[in-house]
């Protein structure tokens, strides 16, 4: 997974504009968040990761990730609601993509995807 986290920032980074510029505490608060606070995190940031590609629908991201079609629809969900994503279409066949709103913040993705990293790697050790 470690490995997949690499992969990942080297795509963020990629992607990022020439013109870097600092996410604003409320912006970073909330990414950290999605993606590090919470459980799904890790399967968020990657249907965020392949989104930047192209968008999808529903049923389509539940085939790349080999995930639940549910578990898709319900991280959506999730994205959509923090819009982090947008739906064009309504019901089964609606196409999703990244918002205005993360593509220009996708640069502050990288600091989450480095305390996931810590976070994955961090061994808890019970005395």
């Amino acid at each position: 997974m470690t490995n997949q986290l690499f992969e990942f920032k080297e795509i963020i980074k990629s992607k990022c504009v020439s013109e870097q510029r600092k996410p604003d505490k409320q912006t970073r608060k909330l990414l950290l968040y999605l993606f590090t606070s919470t459980r799904g995190g890790f399967t968020r940031l990657r249907i965020i990761i392949h989104l930047l590609d192209r968008p999808y629908n529903t049923h389509q991201l539940s085939q790349v990730l080999e995930l639940d079609y549910k578990a898709v629809q319900h991280h959506m969900k999730v994205l959509q609601k923090n819009n982090m994503v947008s739906k064009v279409g309504e019901k089964y066949g609606a196409i999703f993509h990244l918002s205005n709103f993360l593509e220009i913040n996708i640069g502050a993705l990288e600091e989450a995807i480095d305390k996931l990293d810590r976070k994955m790697n961090y061994k808890k050790v019970y005395l």
